[in-house]
């Protein structure tokens, strides 16, 4: 990566460039205020989310971009997008998918914008080695913990069973049976035999679901001949990414689908706090990413501009401009 330009040289950089792209005098520019407190909402416990919105909140505290960064544990995308358009968070992480959905139901689309696709989120469609159970095709009167109520998962898992045929309305009779359960409670679940399957988006590795591997032998389902059909229906949020061998016990790698995970703020999130967090994003990009986590696809210069169809906060993009030109 060729050398970056100074803190002080981006900051300026990114106050004087108009949403226009015209250049207004530094002079009349005036600094905005620090924010004294900001809040970052994560996820559950345990998960991906959660981790990341912590190492942000510390370093958004430590570099002075913020005088006081909290994360906040939520229910997931779906609770983060509402929290972001209420003003009850500052910052969060959450699905491409489940952002536009949320943003367009709540006519609050001109409101939210991205600071960058952080990572790649990897669906996990997990099922016990000894279930017999092989392909996704034949989880039909099965039952499937799908996430939390709130969480991204349940949209993501939603339309990746419908687009299988093995929804309520495509399959009536043999439809999968979809319950709400978290991450750490479906993977008690899926251990004590009361549930067949779980599906749950995350990082890889994700670290409870490692720590699962080690007490029960664990089978991911091949989701990639799924992806057509899912991006017929419902868009084109869905990629195919592969999660590597041996990232849970000695599973081997599997196709499955991948979902673009976005930093999301409003649009009238102040400019120098914006482009303050794209220079961390960029410059402290190693400083981000969990320790659980191999960090596949994390933070590259290439991809965090790639926001899946969310528009980038005005400032936000100079930055990405003025950084990489």
């Amino acid at each position: 990566m060729r050398e970056l330009m100074p803190r002080r040289a981006v900051l300026r950089a990114g106050l004087i460039i108009g949403a226009g792209g015209l250049l207004l005098p530094a002079a009349a520019c005036t600094p905005e205020p620090k924010p004294q407190q900001l809040t970052v909402a994560g996820g559950e416990s345990g998960g991906f989310y959660l981790e990341f919105a912590t190492l942000l909140a510390g370093l958004l505290q430590r570099e002075g971009i913020a005088g006081t960064a909290t994360p906040v544990v939520t229910g997931g995308s779906l609770d983060n997008v509402r929290r972001v358009l209420s003003g009850e968070a500052t910052l969060a992480v959450a699905l491409a998918d489940t952002a536009v959905v949320e943003a367009a139901a709540h006519e609050r689309g001109d409101g939210l914008v991205a600071l960058g696709k952080v990572y790649e989120n990897y669906v996990h469609c997990i099922v016990r080695e000894d279930s017999g159970i092989r392909s996704f095709s034949e989880l039909g009167g099965r039952t499937a913990a799908v996430g939390e109520v709130g969480s991204g998962t349940t949209l993501t898992a939603a339309r990746i069973i419908a687009a299988a045929g093995l929804g309520s309305e495509q399959a009536p009779d043999s439809a999968l049976k979809q319950v709400n359960l978290g991450l750490n409670q479906a993977l008690a679940a899926l251990q004590d035999g009361s549930i067949d399957v779980m599906i749950q988006s995350g990082g890889v590795p994700t670290a409870p679901v490692v720590a699962a591997a080690k007490e029960t032998e664990l089978r991911l389902l091949d989701l990639s001949g799924i992806i057509p059909a899912t991006r017929a229906q419902s868009g084109f949020f869905y990629d195919r990414v592969l999660i590597p061998a041996n990232s849970y016990g000695q599973a081997p790698a599997v196709w499955t689908v991948g979902v673009a995970n976005l930093l999301l703020c409003r649009r009238d999130l102040p400019d120098a706090l914006a482009t303050g967090t794209v220079e961390l994003l960029v410059e402290h990009a190693r400083d981000l990413v969990p320790a659980s986590s191999a960090g596949v696809q994390f933070l590259s210069p290439e991809t965090l501009i790639n926001t899946a169809g969310v528009p980038l906060h005005p400032a936000a993009a100079a930055a990405y401009q003025a950084l990489h030109g």
